[in-house]
């Protein structure tokens, strides 16, 4: 009983390892085999040959991060989409009434955002 609970997670449980093993030995092998020298040009922002002038650093507002958490938010939902479309006819009318109360949903998660003036851009 406990042989067939199991036996189908054993590819997953050896693609997990072979996952970690895979990128642990690639970072211990960036540890090793990777040129260090420091030097003064490798210091400096963006590496490219030339001195810099003026500030290095320059801060992102936070409407940039919104902007793209609101995108993967409706580009996700948009892949969610695509296979109820494919499938609509032979899905049923529950799925249906379950595909419009998770549109509902992002409509009101859009809705809030447009009244919080996430979208609009200053």
């Amino acid at each position: 009983m406990t042989s067939d609970l199991f036996g189908d997670y054993i590819a997953v449980l050896i693609a997990a390892i072979l996952g970690f093993v895979l990128v642990g030995g690639a970072l211990i092998a960036n540890l090793i085999l990777s040129p260090r020298q420091p030097t003064r040009t490798k210091g400096v922002t963006y590496e490219c040959g030339m001195l810099t002038i003026g500030r290095t650093r320059t801060q992102l507002h936070f409407r940039y991060y919104l902007f793209a958490i609101l995108f993967l938010i409706f580009d996700i939902e948009a892949v969610f989409l695509f296979p109820w479309a494919v499938t609509f006819l032979e899905i049923g009318k529950q799925a249906f009434w379950e595909m419009i109360a998770f549109i509902a949903i992002l409509g009101f998660g859009l809705a809030y955002a447009w009244k919080k003036g996430v979208l609009r851009w200053r």
